[in-house]
């Protein structure tokens, strides 16, 4: 049983930082799907990959890892600044470049 902890990234689809300011602690698949012969329906017999949980903080999710013998790994992503910009900025008095059509 192995799992990964990461913090999400947000999606293309919001403008702020909603959702990403927890750490995810997320098992991996083990198992393949299975198809349901009768009406088709996909399913799996491992009922873990639909767990999530979610912490505060890096250290105590490493720490429900270690407590449950859990084997993990550390799924970093790369810290980008986040530049507030709205519509009334390119009209600033004091911005850096030229504003031109």
């Amino acid at each position: 049983m192995k799992a990964k902890i990461y913090k999400p990234s947000k999606t293309s689809m919001q403008s702020g930082l909603g959702k990403t300011k927890k750490w995810v602690f997320e098992f991996y698949k083990e198992k393949n799907k299975i198809e349901e012969p009768l009406m088709g329906w996909t399913g799996s017999v491992d009922t873990r990959e639909q767990v999530k949980l979610l912490f505060d903080n890096l250290d105590d999710a490493i720490e429900y890892a270690k407590q449950n013998s859990i084997s993990y790994e550390l799924v970093m992503n790369k810290n980008k600044k986040y530049i507030s910009k709205t519509y009334s900025d390119n009209f600033r008095f004091d911005r850096k470049d030229k504003w031109t059509h």
